[in-house]
């Protein structure tokens, strides 16, 4: 074999060997991209929130004197299995009964409702207690840049089940597990001018008085509402109220 085959022979290595090393780590660039498209695509088509039920409360005076509508909702609601955490501080909730549609925000998020550069956006009046959270979300207006009825632009959430101690409402983060109420209000005209002073656990309400929603929940009404989390695909609950609420305070909605 001459020099310049031997030359031309060990450049064909060479070449060989550079090109093997580019397509290896080629393939390895690409398949980390594509376990991360996976997981990426996996979140997005898969809905981490889960409805479990829906009731339906009526504001009363006494169990004699109540609305004719539904004036408060509360939604129990837990993950899917496998899901990833969810903020609920991120989760937006949209809620319409075919007339009026509402869309909220968790009463402790600081910035949808913020002024520009600001943090100011939660409700006014929001603490670290889920039951007074709930009579300022029914009662109360919050001022920002202008003023808002919170019954109008936020929900408020209540743990049922928080093994590790880690859910609050300064910080709503739900694991694999956990189980909240999430409360909606829907109080209609009605019942604001009925001057009633309890709604479900929320009592005391006639002094401040109830703010109007802008929904009204008779009986047969079509209601959709839809929670939008940070990622993961929305989560959609609708129902069809009752012919009839007859005596109840407390009505089964959904499922």
């Amino acid at each position: 074999m001459g020099i310049g085959t031997l030359i031309i022979f060990i450049a064909m290595v060479l070449v060989a060997a550079v090109a093997a090393a580019v397509l290896i780590q080629t393939s390895g660039v690409l398949q980390q991209k594509a376990q991360s498209t996976g997981k990426q695509a996996t979140q997005e088509v898969s809905s981490n929130l889960m409805v479990k039920n829906i009731e339906g409360i009526r504001a009363k005076t006494n169990s004699t004197n109540m609305s004719d509508t539904i004036d408060l909702l509360r939604l129990k609601v837990g993950l899917n299995v496998g899901s990833a955490p969810v903020d609920v501080n991120q989760v937006v909730i949209s809620i319409t009964d075919g007339t009026t549609a509402n869309t909220l925000v968790y009463a402790g998020n600081e910035k949808s409702y913020a002024s520009a550069g600001s943090s100011n956006g939660k409700m006014g009046g929001f603490g670290d207690t889920a039951s007074s959270n709930l009579i300022t979300l029914l009662t109360n207006e919050t001022t920002i840049d202008s003023t808002l009825t919170n019954s109008q632009k936020y929900y408020t959430v209540e743990k049922i089940r928080d093994e590790d101690a880690s859910f609050s409402q300064a910080n709503p983060v739900m694991n694999t597990g956990d189980l909240i109420t999430v409360y909606i209000a829907t109080t209609s005209d009605e019942a604001v001018t009925g001057n009633y002073s309890q709604v479900g656990t929320a009592d005391g309400l006639a002094a401040s008085g109830l703010k109007s929603s802008n929904l009204t929940l008779v009986p047969r009404t079509t209601v959709n509402i839809v929670l939008t989390p940070e990622s993961g695909a929305a989560t959609t609950a609708d129902f069809v109220a009752p012919s009839s609420y007859g005596v109840k305070e407390t009505v089964q909605l959904y499922p």
